[in-house]
């Protein structure tokens, strides 16, 4: 019992070890993370280029500009499609002054509290232009400087790729090499399918959306559409926030009642396509962690890096999944975090009917 309880107590110290080591070194950890996950994105293109006798150095660089170029132009749309809500910015603020007064009225006439008193209270709580200027500086600071690091471990982790995998052979018995060897190739392909099938289904969801608020009439209907796609970024909450702002702002530029209801109604029928026909054809082969599993990790990286937690949950988990199904003392833990019998019949369903093509299983 008491071998048990030690073990027991082991375990649970090393995880807290982990999850404080992730917490501490994040500034190190989290740039390379993102940089690790994008470069095995580019890695079949890099492999591709080089046996087409092009130099390593100039094909790791070219992946560098297809990446940068895909950046800039999301950025670029989004710039035009904001540009458009400018022309909006006086009838925007008028509104929501008008919000303001009428909600002033209400907390009035239900809460007595003068109307001066609010403003006061508010100017109390806001912070100072020098402090929002500041932080914002330092924000934009942030990401820039992260940003560079991605880019830098982007190409020393494509450029490296065979010299690093040749030390985690290194590490290991020549009589698991093998085996190592499989492990090292499932992750990194599990990583790539991840951000490709991540990346069909946002292309996916720009066309639904936009579809769907154009034939309502919604203004900016293609800003909306491409901001609840990029939000797919974020499962589960991602759509949500992006449909709630498109509500949102359509309710102050004075949408009907009508089209409010066909907002919501768009974002409920473009969910179940998504989650019943698009997830399993497009991310189901790929990525086989259960829902519980998925809300636990996305919860748990937030609250480690934030945002890039949230981006990076999922693959990461994927990749530690493989490494379980490989390693016999952890083996329980993979059992614990895969899909379940249920979910997997789902699949094998859409694929006797065809509407998956068979392939690899990880």
């Amino acid at each position: 019992m008491r071998t048990t309880t030690s073990s027991v107590i082991k375990k649970l110290l090393i995880v807290f070890l982990v999850i404080s080591g992730l917490y501490f070194a994040k500034s190190f950890l989290m740039p390379l993370a993102i940089g690790g996950v994008l470069a095995t994105l580019f890695q079949p293109l890099c492999k591709w280029l080089q046996q087409k006798r092009i130099p390593k150095a100039i094909a790791v660089t070219l992946c560098l500009v297809i990446f940068l170029s895909v950046v800039a132009g999301v950025i670029a749309l989004l710039s035009w499609q904001i540009s458009s809500l400018t022309d909006d910015f006086l009838l925007l603020k008028q509104r929501v002054v008008e919000t303001g007064d009428r909600l002033q009225e209400y907390i009035f006439d239900h809460l007595g509290v003068s109307a001066k008193k609010q403003t006061e209270i508010l100017i109390d709580e806001q912070p100072s232009v020098t402090s929002i200027v500041q932080i914002m500086a330092g924000s934009v600071t942030y990401v820039l400087a992260n940003f560079i690091l991605v880019i830098a471990y982007i190409f020393l982790l494509l450029y490296y790729r065979g010299h690093l995998r040749s030390f985690f052979l290194k590490l290991i018995p020549p009589s698991d090499r093998s085996e190592m060897a499989d492990v090292l190739g499932k992750i990194t392909h599990v990583s790539q399918q991840y951000l490709v099938g991540l990346s069909k289904m946002i292309g996916l969801l720009w066309v639904m959306y936009a579809i769907g608020f154009s034939l309502l009439g919604v203004k900016n209907a293609l800003f909306f559409a491409v901001l609840c796609g990029l939000l797919e970024i974020v499962p589960f909450i991602g759509n949500i926030t992006g449909t709630s702002l498109t509500v949102v702002v359509s309710a102050v530029e004075g949408a009907s009642t009508p089209m409010l209801i066909g907002i919501i109604g768009t974002y409920i029928f473009i969910q179940l396509v998504q989650g019943w026909i698009l997830e399993p054809i497009i991310l189901g082969p790929q990525v086989k962690i259960n829902p519980f599993t998925t809300i636990l990790v996305l919860v748990l990286g937030e609250l480690l890096w934030g945002i890039p937690g949230i981006f990076l949950a999922i693959p990461l988990v994927a990749m530690f999944k493989i490494v379980c199904d490989h390693v016999e003392t952890l083996k329980p833990y993979g059992f614990l975090i895969g899909e379940i019998e249920s979910e997997k019949n789902v699949i094998q369903f859409l694929k006797k009917k065809n509407v998956i093509k068979k392939s690899h299983e990880l």
